[in-house]
């Protein structure tokens, strides 16, 4: 699909940042939304793009991030957050609970609630990309609230996916491992991120898995429909 405008949320930095790099390296006008203020105004200095200060856990913001790009045909639900408490659930504070999924959970949901209904009106084309993580496919024995949240986002995405088959509005959920950004030092490059994210959405494609981990999420899926009891995932060469 060709994208002349986007609106990317959590632009300020990490993979935000770069898939709105690589969308105006396209061509394309980008809105910039997040809720670091100074950093959201550098990125929007640096890529020549316009900029919306966005809370995405607040639904009326989100209602007006979209009133603001009334053309986009690519919208990046991408915003999240890790937290502070990473253990056992029974380690995370509730307030860690509450704060993570109203941004990583309710992020998406206000973004959909916002921006599915002005697509389909326009009857054209478009495509909602939604930032998951690995995290939301495994399961780990820690992660606190984050891989709780990325779970959603999943089901999210594909409850979405579901709704939208048979519109013009595609859906594509980008699931990483760790990627190099303000939540990790480790990782991937986030421009690499951002183009196999965009690629997929050119193609079509629903879901964007990290090499090495198609087999530890097929296993899941058994376990699941097994009832076995689950392990530790880890990656497989050959994936």
């Amino acid at each position: 699909m060709n994208i002349s405008s986007a609106v990317v949320t959590g632009a300020a930095g990490g993979i935000g940042r770069a898939l709105a790099a690589r969308l105006r390296s396209t061509g394309a006008r980008v809105v910039l939304a997040d809720i670091e203020e100074a950093a959201l105004a550098g990125a929007a200095a640096e890529l020549g793009a316009d900029a919306v200060r966005t809370d995405v856990s607040d639904a009326a913001q989100m209602e007006a991030l979209a009133a603001a790009v009334p053309d986009a045909d690519l919208v990046c639900l991408n915003a999240g957050i890790v937290g502070r408490d990473l253990g056992v659930p029974w380690e995370v504070s509730p307030e860690d609970w509450d704060r993570v999924f109203a941004v990583n959970v309710g992020g998406v949901v206000n973004g959909l609630r916002a921006f599915v209904p002005r697509l389909l009106a326009a009857e054209r084309p478009a495509h909602i990309l939604i930032t998951a993580s690995l995290a939301g496919l495994v399961t780990f024995p820690a992660g606190g609230a984050y891989a709780a949240s990325k779970h959603a986002v999943i089901a999210l995405a594909e409850q979405a996916a579901l709704a939208l088959a048979g519109t013009p509005i595609g859906v594509t959920v980008l699931c990483p491992a760790l990627v190099r950004t303000g939540m990790s030092a480790e990782g991937e490059e986030p421009a690499a991120i951002a183009e196999q994210a965009l690629s997929a959405v050119r193609a079509g494609t629903f879901a964007v898995v990290p090499d090495g981990w198609a087999t530890a999420i097929t296993r899941r899926a058994q376990w699941l429909a097994t009832g076995t009891q689950p392990e530790v995932p880890a990656p497989a060469s050959g994936d």
